[in-house]
């Protein structure tokens, strides 16, 4: 019994000789990985934050209707073309209108540009397409120097909520796409990016 209870006593010193040795070791561990957790959910918040105060379709429902605008007059709009001339919606008026909310930034505004960009082309003579970019001109500018459209772009607030607002994007979704009939009625208000199939569908209101 003296032998064993000498022996348990030997392996308990030797343990707490080992845990000393280890424990500063341990803790630096320890430190370095809570440090390095929490710059990684800083930096996650981060961006999640910023994203959120202009989320855009990846993130939301496909299809987001705000009733509220749609059958009523469409608001007053006026914003800067990209050669300095303003641009007016109620010039328009007579002719229909697709308004397009967009920013170099958000994956589906480019995505979508190109359908929106033949649209115009094969149907301006019916169809009025304005893009209006909410973010900082020169963005807009140095995006659409690379990849030019043919149809109207103006140039709205980067600021939140934006222009976008006035015509039911409560939630300041990008893209947002207005539809407005020749009398100057908003048929048609979606959060949401379009191929060319659902776009053709989309325009037909009556």
């Amino acid at each position: 019994m003296a032998c064993c209870s000498q022996l348990f006593t030997a392996v308990a010193v030797a343990c707490a000789c080992v845990s000393a040795k280890l424990l500063p070791a341990m803790k630096r561990f320890v430190s370095l990985l809570l440090i390095a957790l929490l710059a990684v959910v800083a930096a996650t918040a981060g961006f999640y934050i910023a994203r959120s105060l202009r989320p855009h379709t990846d993130t939301l429902p496909a299809v987001l209707r705000p009733a509220s605008v749609v059958g009523r007059l469409a608001p007053q709009l006026s914003v800067k073309g990209l050669e300095g001339q303003s641009i007016e919606l109620a010039s328009f008026r007579g002719k229909a209108v697709l308004l397009n909310f967009w920013a170099s930034w958000c994956g589906p505004c480019v995505d979508e540009m190109p359908v929106l960009d033949q649209f115009a082309r094969e149907h301006g003579d019916e169809i009025v397409v304005i893009g209006v970019a909410v973010e900082d001109e020169s963005d807009a500018r140095a995006f659409l120097a690379r990849k030019p459209v043919s149809y109207l772009i103006g140039i709205g607030s980067p600021a939140s909520p934006d222009e976008s607002a006035r015509f039911g994007n409560h939630l300041n979704v990008l893209p947002y796409s207005v539809l407005i009939d020749p009398q100057g009625v908003v048929r048609r208000a979606e959060a949401r990016s379009f191929d060319a199939e659902e776009l053709n569908e989309w325009v037909r209101w009556q």
